[in-house]
């Protein structure tokens, strides 16, 4: 029953949600990396960011906007925010039921796994994705030796939305955090937040490109890819469609929204929380 109920769901759309519009960088990836599958995006812009919201905001929050994609018929979910993905990935896949659910976690502890031979790792993200410890226990259940040093760096995401880029204002906080002795002596450093790929030029630039910078939107991308092949999930046809909600719109945010998906794309608002 499962199997022909998949077969059914398997040219719906990917249903993306995150707390604002970084997860648009998760989303033109699987763009890039499946160009046959449709977009179904939805950006909680009304309560941005997550990363400063309680664990119990982040759930209900998420929960709210995956009964809207389950409603769409979405055939998968992708919380595309590592706030999210660190406290509400449970509550999500409880909903979903037999609708699969993909995180940006798992795929990059499972590249750090294979790939990162590297003994201290730096980490940098949201106060909640920070505080949930997440990476450090994952990364740490996997490989006991290595060391994982994380910073919470929230002044990062609303400079990312705000348009501050390869600018001054971007590199001093960018330094600022950087320099942080809790980052001292890392080999490599995840980027925990679907905004930070935008950032990650100035990034590479800090450490003078000696340290591997993992950019976690191909590594997604990529894992969603293999994963709905394995379920026999990719879409079989050429008809796509991307169709991108927000819960409060503003010009600037769809100005924005087109340069993290990096094409002209039309914002739709939609309200889903009281």
């Amino acid at each position: 029953m499962l199997f022909l109920y998949l077969q059914i769901m398997k040219n719906n759309s990917i249903g993306i949600f995150d707390s604002g519009i970084g997860g648009l960088t998760i989303a033109h990836a699987i763009k890039e990396q499946m160009p046959n599958e449709s977009i179904i995006y939805f950006g909680d812009t009304k309560h941005l960011p997550y990363g400063e919201k309680s664990e119990e905001a982040i759930q209900d929050f998420s929960k709210n906007i995956s009964d809207f994609l389950i409603e769409q018929n979405c055939k998968a979910i992708v919380i595309a925010c590592n706030s999210a993905a660190s406290v509400a990935y449970k509550e999500v896949s409880e909903i979903a039921k037999n609708i699969p659910v993909f995180n940006v976690i798992e795929p990059v502890v499972q590249y750090i796994d294979n790939t990162c031979n590297t003994s201290t790792i730096g980490v940098i993200g949201t106060k909640a994705t920070i505080q949930s410890n997440i990476y450090a226990d994952k990364i740490k259940h996997k490989n006991k030796s290595q060391k994982v040093c994380s910073l919470a760096t929230p002044l990062l995401a609303p400079m990312i939305e705000e348009g501050f880029i390869n600018e001054e204002i971007s590199k001093t906080v960018i330094h600022n955090y950087l320099n942080n002795p809790t980052l001292k002596n890392i080999e490599c450093l995840i980027l925990a937040c679907t905004h930070y790929p935008l950032i990650q030029n100035e990034i590479k630039q800090f450490y003078n490109n000696k340290i591997n910078v993992i950019d976690s939107a191909k590594i997604v991308a990529e894992s969603i890819f293999n994963q709905l092949k394995k379920m026999d999930l990719l879409n079989n046809s050429n008809r796509t469609e991307y169709h991108f909600y927000v819960s409060n719109y503003t010009s600037s945010f769809e100005q924005s929204a087109r340069f993290f998906f990096q094409e002209e794309i039309k914002l739709e608002e939609i309200n889903l929380h009281p």
